[in-house]
């Protein structure tokens, strides 16, 4: 018999395994239901960590492993065009492995049709998404669309259903969403409304690293620690690109730092971190009390309202 720490620490990581079971036996059942009751179903897929995850439970939940046999489902990316590369090149490679269809909207597209006005270049294209994501879902008749959003990451997507209504202007209105009691689902629309779906809605940060970890999944490499040149702004690390510049009065400089979450340039902060594993990560994760989105996000610190008022107007 082992000592001790053996026996504790054995049963730990029999606690945290139930508890993944769990939620990936939930988030497969989500996905599936989709698959069963809607039409003409899409996944957004980013190369971002929370939809690298909700991949990889998709081809679970058909049996594809890493076959190059096409998911019953396109993927989604809506590319506002100030992306960080090493996450573009991380989706298209994805795609490519396991040979599923990708359909990308582009914010460009969006501006260049005058859809989208921006008063100048270096704006945000953040809350410019929803109007080239409401264009995209228009143009291929999706009435489902299945994200990676998570009720620990901010207080708008805490009153999301899972199954989350959005009418024929693909606006969320908080009070008429559905029940979903003893987890079932309804996915009855009429013409031109959708369904929004967050199969991993119930999961927290920590436990998509210990999923992470636990089923060895590759993640473009500015999840983990690097060095970058950053200011300091507003009490974040805003990195130094083209999109975002130094301004007049702004010092530099080199930090070892890592992505918790990751979206346009314009709007995405790393921070300070020396992690280079999952089980690092998982480690700082434990013990953060800042969400992933109230760390980094430039966008969301306008207001507690900002993220229900862009739901609101479509976005995801």
């Amino acid at each position: 018999m082992g000592n001790m720490t053996e026996i504790l620490g054995a049963a730990s990581g029999q606690v945290q395994n139930d508890h993944l079971d769990w939620l990936e036996a939930e988030s497969i059942y989500i996905i599936r239901e989709v698959v069963a009751e809607c039409r003409n179903p899409a996944m957004l897929f980013s190369g971002g960590k929370d939809s690298i995850v909700m991949l990889h439970l998709a081809l679970k939940a058909f049996r594809l492993g890493s076959r190059k046999i096409e998911l019953p489902f396109p993927l989604v990316h809506i590319d506002t065009g100030h992306n960080y590369p090493e996450v573009i090149a991380f989706r298209d490679q994805r795609v490519a492995e396991i040979g599923a269809r990708l359909v990308v909207g582009h914010v460009e597209e969006s501006i260049r049709r005058g859809t989208v006005k921006l008063r100048k270049a270096t704006d945000s294209r953040n809350a410019a998404q929803a109007v080239t994501l409401l264009e995209t879902i228009a143009e291929h008749r999706f009435d489902a669309l299945m994200g990676g959003a998570r009720r620990d990451e901010e207080k708008a997507r805490a009153k999301e259903r899972i199954f989350s209504f959005r009418d024929e202007f693909g606006q969320w209105d908080p009070k008429a969403q559905r029940p979903e009691l003893w987890s079932l689902y309804n996915a009855r629309i009429g013409a031109g409304e959708q369904m929004r779906v967050f199969p991993i809605s119930n999961w927290t940060e920590l436990d998509v690293w210990q999923y992470i970890e636990r089923e060895q999944l590759a993640l473009p490499s500015i999840y983990y620690a690097h060095e970058r040149e950053v200011v300091r702004r507003n009490g974040l690390l805003v990195p130094v690109t083209d999109v975002t510049p130094k301004q007049a009065g702004d010092a530099s400089e080199v930090l070892s730092v890592r992505f918790r979450t990751v979206g346009d340039i314009s709007c995405t902060c790393p921070v300070a971190s020396t992690a280079a594993t999952p089980a690092e990560i998982i480690a700082e994760t434990a013990i953060s009390e800042i969400t992933e989105r109230g760390a980094t996000r430039m966008d969301d610190q306008t207001s507690e309202a900002s993220m229900e008022r862009r739901k609101k107007e479509g976005y995801f």
